[in-house]
């Protein structure tokens, strides 16, 4: 997780853009409920009509209103109403209410809040009252009249027990039931209802709409975010591992494997860029969603609460469950893949090998194998998340007849309004959608952070070949003169007990030819890879012009050496392309000298227009002597003082190799050549010649010198040239 929030700080600013847009996305949707309540309660149940206290009221209901307060709620009610004579009302009213200019009628005054709130709860209860004593009747489409009929019918006695039964009910109860009521006096006065109810539903709809565009525009905002700042991690990510593996020495590359870096430089970089980018959202939107939606059910009902606590109590048990079970799996899953790339690797690289000795099946075996296990354990997991889904849809469809039948209990008992369940079960399945996020995030982020792990053991690791904390200073300008020296050199690989190179010394002068031959496996090809520094001397030092090579810059060392790996690589690309590794700034006639030196102008030429010649990944559309030969070619473009060529003419035939050691003794004559070379013929004429035999030196001087003083030498020689040209 520290990784995933380091590569966020450059981003923090488009990050936050994004959270607080989410912020902004999820409170607008919470929000949308509501206000659906609010169309089913006010708009369609109550005709428009929002208060429930009646701005307008008859005298003779109003009596019969009084007579059913409590003695404190009917002297609220009398003090906060005023009586009005026909026509005497404000012009608003006037308006509103077209039948005040015929009649008189008794018109709330009281401006208020808190004294408003004590008369409307006063209504309500008496209200409340006269439903309570009256009991089922159908009072939408009773008349004024029939409602004082109503009133006046029922006895002292019943009137005071309703009286007792309003004041124990809350007021959450009582406002539809007053409403009904409210809407006989309007249409006493000739309100148009209709009108108030359609323009309502409209102004509470446009609301909505425009709470449902906000929330389209935070979410288009909150993805082009998160969606830029997930790119960017996943660039930066890439760019950092790609850069610290590019300084890892062989060593290095040997201890992750090549299959491992390939598939941590570009799967698992892509698991936490798309967890950067669903981790922006979900992480933020399902704790909003989720304590948003309990809050806001909690306000529509609270005695409901207990259906929320049963779905949270089961989808986190259920979440819990599935994160034991899956988890396990993600960080077997990235070995696997490991594993799979690794296997596909070398088969498709091999293939030649493979087809050679008929074993395509026992390789596709070996595939099938990395296959079926990484299949298997994607299934695995794959199953288990697969039965996460109907079980929670399950949940999610219980819950929601759980409310229905408790909800449908209240709404009959007034106890709720029917908008108010409808949100209800909005917001507990906000809060079920929220848990399905979290379902996905337990999908998601395990698994990026095992990804996350396997990236910082790249960030993490500390190259075997370190640059110099002071490197020495030799010049802008400084080239070497190309004297080297070994002292006392010992080597050994990693945590080896014993060593491939042991107390080597010798002594290189500018501008000499230095040959090494031995067996296969006397540790060649590992002495000469000790100058460029590919690995460090475990003992003793290696002295460039004096200075303890370890001292240099490696960019600065480096620069010195024209190097020529024992397997000739060719980049994809064409000629041109591959040439400039070796100087960027080469022109067309440095390019052709350098390959006419290395005996390729027979198949790279200015006539066939050569450096436009399209060359394959890894040099496969060239031979193996033309793959050297280009190698050469691009080593002798820069022109170094130290040229190193391990073993770099086993390719090529006797004629191609004679023609090019006689163009590159002209070409290299003043810089320092270390050959490593299993011909005798290709380093007779060497200035030094060390024979070396596990790991030692066993032979040190000219050809001549050798085959008089070291046996071993004599013998190769022996075993590769005639006698005359022993003589």
């Amino acid at each position: 997780m520290k990784l995933i929030f380091k590569y966020l700080k450059p981003f923090i600013f488009m990050a936050l853009a994004a959270i607080a847009l989410l912020f902004c996305q999820t409170i607008l949707e919470l929000y949308l409920p509501n206000y659906m309540s609010k169309i089913v309660n006010v708009g369609i149940v109550q005709s428009g009509v929002e208060v429930s206290t009646p701005d307008v009221i008859d005298e003779a209901s109003f009596e019969q209103v009084l007579a059913f307060a409590s003695e404190g709620g009917a002297r609220v009610l009398s003090e906060g109403y005023v009586w009005k004579e026909a026509g005497k009302a404000d012009a608003a009213l006037l308006k509103r209410y077209p039948a005040l200019k015929s009649k008189g009628a008794y018109v709330l005054a009281e401006t208020d809040p808190a004294k408003l709130f004590d008369i409307r709860m006063a209504y309500e209860k008496a209200m409340y009252a006269l439903y309570f004593a009256a009991g089922e009747q159908d009072y939408n489409s009773m008349s004024v009249s029939d409602f004082r009929a109503l009133a006046r019918s029922i006895s002292a006695s019943d009137r005071e027990n309703a009286k007792a039964e309003a004041a124990k009910v809350g007021s959450g109860m009582t406002g539809s039931i007053a409403i009904t009521f409210t809407k006989l006096f309007y249409k006493e006065y000739e309100a148009p209802l209709a009108k108030t109810q359609q323009s309502y539903i409209l102004r509470i709809g446009g609301i909505m709409l425009l709470f449902s565009l906000m929330s389209g525009i935070a979410d288009i905002g909150t993805n082009f975010f998160s969606a830029r700042t997930s790119a960017g991690i996943g660039r930066r990510l890439r760019h950092d591992v790609y850069a610290k593996v590019t300084r890892f020495s062989s060593e290095d590359i040997d201890r992750f494997s090549t299959a491992t870096l390939i598939t941590r430089s570009t799967n698992d970089v892509q698991q936490v860029q798309m967890v950067s980018m669903m981790g922006l959202r979900m992480v933020f939107m399902a704790p909003l969603y989720c304590i948003g939606g309990i809050v806001m059910a909690l306000r529509k009902s609270v005695s409901m609460s207990w259906i929320v606590a049963l779905a949270v109590v089961l989808l986190m048990a259920l979440q819990v469950l599935m994160f034991k079970l899956v988890v396990p799996k993600f960080q077997i899953m990235q070995k696997l893949t490991d594993k799979l790339n690794l296997v596909a690797r070398e088969s498709l690289t091999g293939i030649l090998v493979i087809r050679a000795f008929g074993n395509e099946k026992l390789e596709e075996q070996r595939f099938d194998e990395a296959n079926k296990d990484i299949t298997n354990t994607g299934l695995y997991v794959q199953r288990t998340m697969a039965t996460l889904h109907p079980i929670e849809n399950l949940i999610l469809s219980c819950i929601t007849l759980l409310i229905v039948w408790v909800g449908g209990h209240h709404v009959a008992s007034f106890r709720m309004p029917i908008g108010d369940m409808l949100a209800y079960m909005q917001y507990v399945m906000q809060i079920i959608m929220a848990f399905l996020m979290i379902a996905q995030m337990f999908i998601f982020i395990p698994r990026a952070l095992v990804a996350a792990g396997r990236i910082s053991e790249i960030l993490d690791t500390n190259p075997v070949i370190q640059e110099p904390e002071e490197p020495r200073n030799m010049g802008e300008h400084w080239r070497s003169k190309g004297h080297i020296e070994f002292r006392d050199v010992s080597f050994k690989y990693g945590d080896a007990e014993n060593c491939v190179l042991e107390h080597i010394s010798f002594d290189v002068q500018p501008g000499q030819t230095v040959a090494f031959i031995g067996s296969t496996g006397s540790g060649k090809s590992t002495l000469i890879n000790l100058v460029p520094r590919f690995y460090d001397v475990t003992e003793g030092q290696i002295m460039l012009d004096g200075v303890d090579i370890r001292d240099l810059s490696l960019h600065e060392l480096r620069r010195q050496i024209g190097y020529v790996p024992q397997k000739g690589l060719l980049f994809s690309g064409d000629v041109a392309t591959n040439m400039s590794l070796g100087k960027a700034t080469a022109t067309d006639e440095e390019i052709y000298n350098a390959i006419r030196v290395a005996q390729a102008s027979d198949f790279i030429n200015p006539e066939n227009n050569g450096l436009e010649i399209a060359i394959a990944q890894g040099g496969d559309n060239v031979s193996g002597g033309q793959k050297q030969r280009l190698s050469i070619a691009r080593a002798l473009l820069e022109n170094p003082p130290i040229f190193i060529f391990d073993d770099s003419f086993s390719a090529l035939d006797f004629r191609t190799d004679a023609n090019l050691r006689k163009a590159l003794y002209e070409s290299t004559e003043n810089a320092t050549v270390l050959i490593v070379a299993q011909r005798v013929s290709t380093i007779m004429n060497a200035d030094q010649i060390l024979v070396l035999e596990e790991g030692k030196v066993v032979g040190h001087g000219t050809h001549k010198e050798l085959l008089q003083t070291c046996e071993a030498y004599r013998e190769i020689a022996e075993s590769q040239l005639s006698k005359e040209e022993l003589a």
